[in-house]
């Protein structure tokens, strides 16, 4: 494996942007970070890449994707998915378990492995998914090598939805593993159902979804949870919060002094509930999409470091089921091939910095699930890498990646797109020309990633 200098960056890194800086890779590890100018004799050992002042950033880390593997792969797959992925700049993802079969015990759960082994471009890990009656199977779960267990706390996919009390109360005092959540209150979801069907029938538009799945039934069961977890000392990890009353359950600070933490997803920093009538079922999503003022709410929440990171909760489903009535169309849309563009666009709008951008997409996911030697640009860390070029251009059909072959981002036009991304220290795509699909070097597969975490 030969030696690369990416030269002359705009490295963005640990809150600070430094100039003309140059990064030596060696090994597929970061072997040295140059301020100055880089030594003759290491430049003519080394593929030489002039990143021209180019911003340098480490690696996406996305706690939340739904790759559709097994079972559900006409939507999409970890082959097709971490493809898109790698194109948006994400190197490490974390994958959930409802696919079919779901990964409820630890020999489906490997099987996942073995098949991210075979066909990923991206590192990766995947979640256990908890039902009622599998506490024996998470309790056996291996912290090192495991990112967490999932909880559906409001959720009826399958089986997966876990109600009942006492599985709650073991799971969150008896789990030494991180336990990430997803939070909506079930019984009132279901009464607002009732509630809109009685005035509707069976054609219910979109705009009332984030009435159905409203701010009272997220609060409800991120209250729920916040609660179990201070009760019992569990290590919590709440996605995806949508409202701006959760917020205020969760403390401000740095990720690493934290024992509860947060999620946003880029959907709710990009769209509000105006935006149901121009893009329709296109945005639905669990939980939804609520108010401008929940979105500001949100982006105050992660500039404050109350909110601690930002993910996808990539879900592709196809246009013929996205475009069914509502009860029929399925929650969830394809997100990571634009995720870290959208957000970049955002700091250009001054919502957010870059600095902040990268801390919340790349550093604290490391930091939160005790990732080791992934998500910073360091000497002897991971080199996973993501050089960003400007170039004005439009999401179309002709660059989408995700196999569902669609995107909410569809129409818009981004400033910044992803020039190259390197996967433990190899070039595993490269694009100059954004409006169009770049090239993949694929005789390299991503890693499983490894955690060191204090499970006291």
């Amino acid at each position: 494996m030969r030696d690369i200098v990416i030269k002359d960056a705009r490295v963005v890194n640990e809150g600070k942007t430094l100039r003309d800086t140059s990064i030596l890779i060696r090994n597929g590890v970061i072997e040295k970070i140059f301020r100055d100018e880089v030594p003759a004799n290491i430049l003519a050992q080394a593929d030489v890449i002039d990143a021209g002042g180019k911003l340098l950033l480490p690696g996406v880390i996305d706690d939340q994707v739904h790759f559709r593997d097994p079972g559900l792969t006409h939507k999409g797959d970890i082959e097709t998915e971490s493809r898109a992925a790698i194109a948006g700049g994400i190197t490490t993802f974390m994958e959930m378990p409802n696919t079919i079969p779901q990964a409820t015990t630890q020999e489906l759960l490997e099987q996942k492995y073995t098949r991210a082994s075979q066909v990923s471009l991206a590192n990766y890990s995947f979640y256990i998914g908890a039902t009622n009656d599998n506490l024996d199977e998470l309790l056996k779960t291996n912290p090192s090598n495991v990112c967490g267990i999932k909880v559906f706390m409001g959720s009826s996919t399958g089986d997966m939805l876990v109600d009942n009390v006492d599985t709650l109360s073991a799971l969150f005092s008896k789990s030494k593993m991180l336990i990430a959540t997803h939070c909506e209150d079930e019984q009132i979801i279901q009464a607002n159902i009732a509630l809109a069907k009685e005035k509707y029938g069976e054609e219910v538009p979109i705009s009332e979804h984030p009435k159905i799945r409203d701010t009272s039934a997220c609060f409800k069961s991120t209250s729920k949870a916040v609660e179990l977890a201070k009760k019992y000392g569990t290590r919590l990890h709440v996605l995806h919060l949508s409202t701006a009353g959760e917020i205020a359950l969760f403390e401000a600070g740095p990720v690493k002094n934290k024992k509860i933490t947060n999620e946003a997803c880029v959907h709710h920093l990009w769209f509000s509930d105006s935006d149901y009538e121009r893009l329709g079922t296109h945005i639905k999503w669990n939980p939804a999409i609520k108010s401008a003022n929940d979105r500001l709410a949100i982006m105050k929440g992660i500039n404050e470091n109350r909110i601690d990171v930002i993910a996808t909760d990539h879900a592709p489903h196809t246009l013929e089921e996205k475009n069914q009535t509502y009860f029929k169309a399925p929650s969830g849309g394809p997100l990571v091939q634009h995720s870290l563009i959208a957000m970049l666009e955002l700091s250009r709008q001054g919502k957010i910095s870059i600095e902040k951008v990268v801390e919340k997409m790349c550093h604290a996911p490391a930091d939160l699930f005790g990732i080791e030697k992934r998500g910073y640009i360091r000497k002897g860390y991971k080199a996973d890498l993501v050089l960003v070029d400007a170039a004005r251009w439009t999401v179309s059909k002709e660059n989408i990646l995700s196999k569902c072959g669609w995107s909410p981002f569809e129409g818009e036009s981004f400033y910044y797109f992803v020039n190259q991304t390197f996967v433990n220290g190899n070039l595993v795509y490269e694009n100059n020309n954004p409006k169009a699909i770049g090239t993949f070097h694929e005789s390299t597969k991503g890693e499983r990633i490894t955690f060191n975490r204090n499970q006291s």
